[in-house]
């Protein structure tokens, strides 16, 4: 009997929440709209992941071109490294902490060469402990860290593609 009010009231409690949510205006975020229709990629390296990652979300709005001559934007990339450098360690040498970079730069303009979007560079950067007796589990942690911190570059990248108008 009395897990039936509780359902009931769980139940309540759920819907006046989502009453409340869609009476403020909530939404979640949507990606950037981007008013172009077509897009090629140029300068990324073979098998880059942030290319690839670039491609899949704008694929979803735009056609993505392998010829930069037929695009309506061409985005392309001057420099996108992975860094790694050691930020402390012990009295015997032991690393403890690393902090890990992705820096991407750059820059977007029409087939003809009318500059869009100057040399731009976007730079992301997380902190990792680390110990030696946990090296494999770090660096399956790295490995997603630099995962996550490529999705945020991806979205810098879509919002200042959206800024830009053909």
């Amino acid at each position: 009997m009395w897990s039936s009010r509780r359902r009931a009231l769980r139940g309540g409690v759920v819907a006046l929440a989502t009453l409340a949510t869609a009476g403020c205006g909530f939404t979640r975020r949507q990606p950037p709209r981007l008013a172009f229709g077509s897009i090629a990629l140029a300068g990324f390296a073979p098998r880059s992941p942030l290319a690839a990652e670039l491609t899949r979300q704008l694929r979803a709005q735009v056609q993505v071109l392998p010829a930069p001559d037929r695009a309506d934007v061409v985005l392309e990339s001057l420099d996108d490294a992975r860094e790694k450098s050691i930020v402390a360690s012990t009295a015997a040498a032991q690393v403890r902490e690393v902090q890990l970079r992705l820096r991407f730069h750059f820059s977007a303009r029409t087939p003809s060469g009318r500059l869009l979007i100057p040399r731009a560079e976007l730079m992301v950067a997380r902190d990792l402990s680390t110990t030696e007796a946990a090296s494999l589990a770090k660096a399956f942690e790295e490995a997603e860290l630099y995962r996550e911190m490529q999705a945020d570059v991806v979205q810098q990248v879509l919002r200042r593609l959206a800024s830009i108008t053909v």
